[in-house]
């Protein structure tokens, strides 16, 4: 059970915006399906809510039950005061902006939803998840609860030709920029896309979390085949062990090729491992062990080894996690 509530606001009758509803189709077309047509997310859209009551009613609708992901995105006005930060609402006025960003947290924090994820692309969205009381900033993210936003409290979220800079890299994170080996895509992965992608001097992302595991938002095509992956702990007995390559592994020294042949020639079993093998260097599992490419290290009878990474999925590996 995964269910989204994604809102996009232009229609402000003072300082309308132009990209949010352009923002919130993009996010609600990509987060419906995974990659290969599965179903994804119940994807419910909301443009120009005009009212903060309504606002209020859609998310307390969207925390409700006992989903596995309940996930809320917003692109629109945000402000902040000396009491606190808000969502803007059509409504709005001088000392009732909107929906409180306090308020939010607390209806998110007292979710029985398994895991509850926001993202917000407006301007101060980094404010989210910190009180100010008596000169005070206490953190108060309750356990599951995930937060990604768009810039610091103190900062303006920008749109660019229709789209907000923050959702337009969010919408590549989950089109596959931010996927690991496998294809999933989780929080995590994509603050870090986004992070790298805006320069220092932009703005920048905010990213808190209370979670003992992340659960992917989005699926893609893994980089190498999942029965591949899961050969690391055929082919090495432990994570620090390495595998020793002779010429009967490169399938082009064989007698029907025109080729400089070293024996022993290319065996049918051992080209069928290396073409593995060389799969999961292309994606950075193994490396050759002294040469810089796992051909010489095959003709020269060398190595290869699980690099970090490699180390990791061997360990996913072998505790069936994957």
């Amino acid at each position: 059970m995964r269910k989204a509530l994604v809102v996009g606001i232009n229609s402000y009758p003072k300082n309308p915006l132009s990209g949010c509803i352009n923002d919130a189709n993009d996010i609600t077309n990509i987060l419906e399906r995974h990659e290969n047509g599965e179903k994804n997310f119940s994807v419910k859209k909301m443009l120009d809510v005009p009212t903060k009551g309504e606002l209020r009613s859609l998310i307390f609708d969207c925390f409700s039950g006992n989903a596995d992901i309940a996930l809320f995105y917003f692109s629109g006005h945000g402000y902040i005061d000396s009491v606190g930060g808000y969502l803007v609402t059509p409504d709005f006025s001088p000392h009732d902006w909107g929906v409180s960003m306090q308020e939010i947290l607390t209806i998110i924090n007292d979710s029985k939803c398994k895991n509850r994820i926001v993202i917000f692309d407006c301007c101060h969205s980094g404010f989210l998840g910190s009180i100010n009381t008596s000169g005070q900033n206490t953190s108060t993210i309750g356990e599951g609860v995930t937060i990604l936003t768009a810039s610091l409290p103190v900062e303006s979220a920008v749109e660019v030709n229709g789209r907000g800079v923050f959702t337009s890299l969010l919408i590549d994170a989950l089109s596959g920029g931010a996927s690991d080996i496998t294809g999933h895509i989780t929080p995590g992965g994509i603050y870090a896309y986004i992070d790298k992608s805006l320069g220092p001097w932009e703005q920048r992302p905010v990213f808190k979390t209370n979670v003992t595991r992340f659960l992917p938002l989005r699926n893609v095509k893994s980089q190498v085949s999942m029965d591949i992956i899961r050969k690391l702990t055929t082919y090495f007995s432990d994570a620090n062990s390495s595998i020793r390559l002779d010429p009967s592994f490169e399938p082009t020294n064989s007698p029907t090729v025109k080729h400089d042949l070293i024996e022993p020639f290319a065996d049918e079993q051992n080209t069928k491992i290396f073409s593995d093998l060389q799969k999961m260097e292309g994606v950075g599992l193994i490396v050759p062990c002294e040469e810089d490419h796992m051909y010489f290290a095959a003709m020269n009878s060398k190595a290869c080894k699980l690099t970090s990474v490699g180390k990791h999925y061997w360990r996913l590996v072998k505790q069936d996690i994957i």
